[in-house]
């Protein structure tokens, strides 16, 4: 396959004796590099290059101005609407940063158009005059302040231009406009050099009349890359642009366009179905890895979605060889963007204590664990300590263990000074430098940092509104928006890997082209922009029709010279994303060639329907000996109804002590809700132990509520805050727990009932006697508390969640160990037991008091013989005797070492 730019070459091999005395120009500065490469190979002797430009270089060169830096770009844009006197009430330079990029695009727009900008925003300054007009009432301040804003922009474009213009600077169009208006000076001393274009498409204004007049000379030619077929029957949208040069361009009228024919030869096109971006990268992979070392060296893989290219990279199979990424690689997500980015962030709120996640969010970046190489540990103590909010100096003393000047730097207050902010930002790359030698990729990001920091700094003293961290926080995310890492690679040899655009004047034989969906070839129609649809049809500005016709020739020329393609897109509709393939393959669908062959494929990961099986864990000497350590201690009530839910949990929880992850409680969960209360509770009636309730001793615990809480609020929560927010409603509800237990207890005796408290708190162990268990067996437990009413023994637990009766009534005793639904029965039961045996009580009742279902009081253990029998509330020791066959044969099944932890199947409720 003979690609577009070695014809060309070839062509002008044949019409140019000394090539050297060519100007050439193409549209990028990479197919400037392949035309070197491929006009080295055809040679026939030894020559000078000739002199080779990207069109951006080539109106530089005729307009004497350079295209500005988007960032300084942005400083003097700010510097010239401060100096625009008709705009009265000025913006800050954030909010201005908020809508500037907008304007400033429509500011190339119509100067890449050579449009009349005083007849332009003349007609703009009336449609948003039309827009806010109202004959019902006189217009209010703000309608006339924005008025003024358009009515303004003619002045604020002057000011920007002739300040750009006086330092030989320009933003893009600024330049294109210049070079169409200086070609005849161009003309008059470099008109006697011929001049090439070479692959050109859609060519504004200010292009044209630069081509058209050079073209003019008889001395300058131009090559398109274009296809006969698109030209011949029905208008097509890849040829719209080229067919209207073709007519109008007076160059034509003489000289025949000369087209392609490779369109319409032999093409295999394969339209791949995939389920998720990812599983494109993966499939991409698999046919990389099908291809020998020939074919891959005329093959490219094109990314219409540049974010693939990092998944594309973890995808490529091992027999690649030489691989050439163009795009480079995007520093904008990268660790040490994401944490200076967040640092600047943080830091332009000026607060003196810094929130917890934003702590996290730093110390848990890779590039803060190697500031900081005690961040682990840091986020673990403050995660103890609960703390919400910490100041510098209280970071420092967590992180006693390691080095702090770090952190000082970091959290340390930088008084919204932004030259502090950059030299700190700076200072913290430096530090980052000799800890990342091991990834060459991060020691570039970490410089095109620092030069990126290093420009913004020199920056300041000329532009006094920087005056905040806020400025520099937008500068510098502006920046790092579109900047990328060049990845090494030959650029002529192996597999290639580019974007869309930069396939321009380039062929390949086999493509792969990624994300073909639509809404990202063509991308689809956008409203970034001032200028309304009826207006760029008046001024003539490109709709955006327009740039799918541009997408369009770049989709057709990618195909027309490839033998076989791969179109590969994502079927799944998510955000934005409808999963639908790109209108251009349906349009191949349509206008089907007899020499095309379409291969339909769906990719898709296999259904594995076959069930899981249940995890088994046997019982090693390792198990039996925790088995045994927690036998000594105590079984729980909890650690057997854990067992009873499901052993594998009780597994993972006990035998190998894995706990959830412990994280600062921004808002106080339910279990610290139950720490709470019980605390409460056990401090106010601790002084009722031994003795009957009196009225006003329970009046005396009722003013000390509110103190108490507070205290177990201080004790459990910690460092967190309560004093506002869910926080401050979650401590009321806590004092109303308290007091509504109190209040009980005041109308029983206010009923006429004498209660005596005999514990608070209880702490309680057993020892079982289990022949068939070869150690020591206890049983241990905590009862909130054990009283006296009446005569009759309570046994009562306190629960902060929501219990009702039916989990506390037992019909079938072996349901008691097996499903997890009684294990409030379960445990009010275990308490009974264990304290039967301690204060060789006959008989009690043994209950649940539910914070969440208080008007149902004390609820009691009951037990029936069937389910029409009569309740029996009270617990006898032959009632006990029943449970302690139960509990036992449970323990037993725990201890047995031939028996492994099984995991329990969920069941799923029916529909």
């Amino acid at each position: 396959m003979q690609s577009f730019l070695e014809e060309t070459i070839q062509d002008l091999l044949d019409k140019h004796e000394d090539v050297s005395e060519l100007t050439v120009i193409l549209p990028s500065k990479r197919a400037g590099g392949f035309f070197k490469h491929y006009l080295r190979k055809q040679l026939r002797k030894t020559s000078f290059l000739p002199r080779v430009l990207s069109i951006e270089e080539f109106v530089e060169l005729i307009s004497d101005l350079s295209i500005i830096d988007p960032s300084e770009l942005l400083l003097r844009s700010y510097k010239a609407y401060l100096g625009t006197k008709s705009i009265e009430k000025k913006e800050d330079f954030e909010s201005f940063n908020s809508w500037i990029q907008i304007l400033l695009n429509d500011f190339n727009e119509i100067d890449r158009y050579l449009v009349d900008s005083d007849q332009f925003f003349s007609y703009l300054g009336s449609i948003k005059s039309i827009e806010k007009w109202s004959p019902q009432s006189e217009s209010t301040d703000l309608i006339k302040s924005y008025l003024s804003f358009w009515n303004s922009l003619p002045e604020f474009y002057d000011i920007l231009r002739t300040d750009l213009e006086s330092d030989g600077l320009g933003y893009q169009g600024m330049v294109y406009r210049k070079a169409a208006e200086e070609i005849e000076h161009y003309l008059g001393s470099k008109g006697g050099q011929p001049h090439v274009f070479i692959g050109f498409n859609a060519l504004n204004l200010a292009e044209q009349t630069v081509i058209k007049e050079l073209l003019e000379l008889g001395n300058t030619s131009i090559y398109w890359d274009a296809e006969a077929h698109f030209f011949s029957g029905r208008p097509h949208s890849a040829s719209q642009f080229m067919k209207s040069y073709f007519d109008t361009w007076n160059y034509y009228q003489t000289n025949r366009p000369e087209l392609g024919n490779n369109y319409t030869k032999n093409k295999k096109f394969y339209f791949v179905e995939t389920q998720k971006n990812i599983a494109q990268a993966k499939y991409a992979g698999q046919i990389l890895g099908s291809m020998s070392r020939e074919e891959l060296n005329e093959t490219a893989v094109i990314l219409c979605d540049e974010n693939l290219l990092t998944p594309l990279l973890y995808s490529l199979p091992a027999n690649l060889e030489k691989v050439n990424v163009t795009m480079g690689s995007s520093i904008e997500n990268s660790p040490i963007t994401v944490f200076i980015l967040s640092l600047l962030r943080i830091q332009k709120s000026g607060r003196s204590k810094w929130y917890f996640k934003d702590i996290f969010n730093l110390l848990n970046n890779p590039a803060g664990q190697r500031l900081v190489p005690n961040a682990k540990n840091l986020v673990r103590l403050i995660s103890e300590e609960n703390q919400t909010y910490l100041s510098v100096s209280e970071l420092v003393e967590l992180d006693s263990n390691s080095e702090s000047e770090n952190l000082k730097i970091i959290f340390g207050s930088w008084n919204n000074e932004p030259l502090s902010a950059i030299n700190n930002s700076m200072e913290l790359l430096v530090r980052l430098k000799p800890l990342l030698w091991s990834s060459q990729l991060e020691l570039a990001i970490a410089y095109e940092l620092y030069t990126i920091l290093s420009e913004i700094k020199g920056q300041i003293n000329n532009f006094p509104y920087l005056e905040s961290i806020n400025s520099v926080y937008t500068l510098f995310q502006e920046s790092v928006r579109s900047l990328t890492t060049d990845l090494a690679g030959d650029a002529y040899e192996g597999l290639q890997v580019m974007g869309v655009l930069e396939t321009r004047v380039l062929d390949f034989k086999n493509l792969i082209v990624l994300s073909v969906n639509e809404g990202i070839l063509p991308a689809g129609k956008t409203n970034a922009s001032f200028i309304t649809y009826d207006l760029k049809k008046t001024f003539n500005l490109p709709l955006f029709t327009d740039k799918d016709a541009v997408y369009a020739y770049h989709f057709y020329h990618l195909i027309h010279r490839a033998e076989q393609v791969h179109f590969i897109y994502n079927a799944t509709s998510e955000g934005l994303n409808a999963g639908e393939k790109s209108r251009f393959l349906m349009q191949i669908e349509t206008d089907r060639l007899s020499a095309h062959l379409i291969d339909y494929q769906v990719v898709s990961l296999p259904i594995l329907l076959n069930e899981t099986p249940l995890q088994q864990i046997p019982k090693t000497k390792t198990v039996m000996d925790r088995l045994q350590a927690i036998a000594q201690s105590g079984f729980s009530p909890s650690a057997l109804t854990s067992y009873i839910r499901n052993p594998f949990d009780f597994y993972l929880s006990r035998v190998l002590k894995i706990n959830e992850f412990e994280t600062v409680e921004e808002t106080v969960d339910y279990n610290t809700l139950g720490s709470i209360v019980h605390n409460s509770l056990e401090k106010l009636y601790e002084p009722f132990v031994g003795s009957y309730l009196e009225p006003k001793g329970l009046k005396t615990a009722m003013d000390c509520v509110d103190e108490t809480v507070r205290k177990q609020f201080t004790n459990t929560y910690k460092s967190g805050d309560y004093s506002t927010g869910k926080n401050l409603l979650i401590f009321e509800v806590a004092k109303r727990y308290v007091e509504n237990l109190i209040k009980l207890d005041l109308e029983e005796l206010e009923s006429g009932h004498r209660i005596r408290i005999l514990h608070i708190e209880k702490k309680m162990q057993l020892a079982l006697q289990i022949d068939e268990i070869p150690f020591p067996v206890y049983v241990q437990g905590m009862v909130d508390r054990v009283d006296e009413r009446d005569g009759v023994i309570r046994i009562i637990d306190y629960k902060t969640g929501l219990v009702n009766q039916n989990e506390l009534q037992i019909t079938d005793w072996d349901l008691l160990t097996t499903d997890y639904k009684y294990s409030k029965a379960f445990q009010v039961l275990m308490y009974a037991y264990i304290i039967h045996a301690e204060e060789h009580f006959d008989t009690s009742v043994a209950g649940v008091i539910s914070f969440k279902n208080f008007n149902s009081g004390f609820m009691q253990f009951v037990s029936k013989t069937d389910s029409g029998s009569a309740k029996n509330h009270e617990i006898f020791n032959n009632t006990l005797k029943q449970f302690e066959t139960g509990m036992k044969s449970l323990i037993k099944e725990i201890c047995d070492p031939a028996l492994p932890f099984i995991e329990k199947q969920v069941k799923f409720p029916k529909n």
